[in-house]
């Protein structure tokens, strides 16, 4: 199954878990308590003889130190980069932008979205307007074939002598979760997956779309390093 045919099914066909039956499978497979060890009687110890040295103190051993859990977390490394967040909740503040509809089928993708981008930017530039933002793609429907789309980029102002396929318009607002993925556009087959399953376990119904924020400039950035923000707007 593609990318497309996988996260619509998690949009529009999300099946709630049993949670019942997975909690009495646990119940089941739990071993039962094992018998604990009759008590042994204390030892008596001896008195120390007269005029013996004093006992030295007892060296504790690596089990007597506080755990690692107890210990506060220390902070990433100089150079090593934290983890992104996954499925972190946003509300989506709704700005101006110029707009290009599309359709894709998702063998040619990328290419496709590149060449929106491309138009956009080249009518933006010959009118020295400057964008306000990074450059968005909206998903607004999808199939095991393709896709239709917006590609959108935020500006302050309208531009002039727009082409037939453009328009002004203003970028999705409202509840939604952001995931980060890092790579190439080929490979989001994983971050949407991991988003389907995300959506499934937290029970939550997404609306039938989702965004594609660039934050690396596709048409400067090598394929392999993109990073790419995906909002879900949830119903």
């Amino acid at each position: 199954m593609n990318r497309s045919s996988r996260f619509r099914a998690a949009l529009v066909a999300m099946v709630p878990m049993a949670t019942f039956a997975l909690g009495a499978a646990v119940l089941a497979q739990s071993p039962a308590p094992a018998t604990p060890p009759a008590a042994s009687p204390p030892a008596v110890s001896a008195p120390p003889a007269a005029n013996s040295a004093p006992t030295p103190a007892e060296t504790k051993s690596p089990a007597d130190a506080p755990s690692t859990a107890q210990q506060p977390a220390a902070p990433p490394a100089a150079g090593v980069q934290a983890a992104d967040p996954f499925g972190e909740e946003l509300s989506l503040a709704p700005k101006k932008v110029v707009v290009m509809k599309g359709t894709a089928n998702w063998d040619a993708a990328f290419d496709t979205l590149i060449e929106s981008f491309k138009a956009l930017t080249a009518l933006l530039d010959k009118q020295g307007i400057k964008p306000t933002g990074n450059s968005m793609i909206v998903y607004t429907s999808t199939d095991d074939t393709g896709f239709t789309y917006l590609a959108q980029i935020p500006v302050d102002q309208d531009p002039k002598n727009l082409a037939k396929d453009m328009s002004m318009g203003k970028s999705p607002e409202g509840k939604a979760l952001k995931f980060v993925h890092r790579g190439s556009y080929d490979n989001m087959d994983n971050t949407y997956e991991a988003i389907t399953n995300h959506l499934d376990d937290k029970k939550l119904e997404a609306k039938d779309t989702f965004i594609e924020e660039y934050i690396t400039d596709p048409l400067k950035t090598a394929e392999d390093r993109l990073v790419i923000n995906v909002y879900v707007p949830l119903k």
